[in-house]
């Protein structure tokens, strides 16, 4: 079934064009990465089909995006943005937000058990009653994807999620997505990195200029490709049958 569907969509800022008649169709258990230069609109793509832009032309699971209310499309999406702001709350309490889509006004235990297994599953129990501003940026990251996990979404947009994150921790973080979209949720995920995009999601779309200019599997991995979106030249080798795009 059709997670996500995109037809000629189009958004502005300030008049400018960000997006020009995008096409998408994401399947239901899909692990998408969006890849592309600054600027080739990655971002501005992931939050019209979140639903944070108000945008026509995109529907979730068969029916318009602007049909669902905030609450039931926080059931259905969670998105993680680029950076998760510090506060003066509890890193327990921040994912606990998470839950506020089910919670009436107080928490049930079913939404303490979810934070509880959101936190386990990013690694940052040890540091739940940890004052959110007292965190580095790579531990805020954890706990903005933890937030979203607590939501217990069928698809998860992430936002370059590896950023600020150590090797160990931009490992889990794509293991962990391959894991949600292996159980049957879609994973939709911009990103910088090409060779962690490569290794972890299945397919792959390539922005530039607002518009997409190639979509699929690894079939489309092609010089040609990196030449065209980042004007850079590249071998494409194989490291235990993971392809790896080095520079040249």
């Amino acid at each position: 079934m059709k997670a996500i569907k995109a037809r000629n969509l189009s958004f502005s800022y300030n008049g400018a064009d960000v997006l020009k008649g995008i096409n998408l169709e994401v399947e239901e258990g899909e692990f998408l990465a969006i890849l592309g230069p600054n600027g080739a609109g990655k971002s501005t793509l992931l939050k019209c089909i979140s639903g944070i832009l108000n945008c026509r032309g995109v529907e979730v699971f068969g029916k318009p995006i602007g049909e669902y209310s905030r609450n039931e499309l926080a059931r259905i999406i969670a998105y993680v943005p680029q950076r998760t702001e510090p506060g003066f709350m509890t890193v327990f309490d921040t994912v606990l937000l998470g839950r506020r889509p089910y919670m009436g006004l107080r928490p049930s235990k079913k939404d303490l058990e979810a934070v509880k297994r959101a936190l386990e599953r990013m690694g940052i129990a040890g540091f739940a009653l940890k004052i959110t501003n007292k965190l580095s940026g790579g531990e805020l990251q954890k706990v903005g994807i933890a937030r979203a996990l607590a939501q217990e979404p069928k698809i998860l947009m992430m936002d370059e999620p590896t950023n600020n994150l150590d090797i160990r921790s931009q490992l889990e973080v794509m293991r962990l997505a391959r894991e949600f979209s292996a159980e049957g949720g879609t994973v939709i995920m911009v990103m910088h990195d090409v060779n962690l995009a490569l290794r972890f999601a299945g397919r792959f779309v390539f922005m530039k200029n607002g518009k997409i200019v190639a979509d699929g599997g690894r079939e489309i991995l092609k010089p040609s490709i990196f030449r065209e979106v980042y004007g850079v030249d590249v071998i494409i080798e194989e490291v235990r049958g993971i392809p790896l795009v080095v520079p040249v």
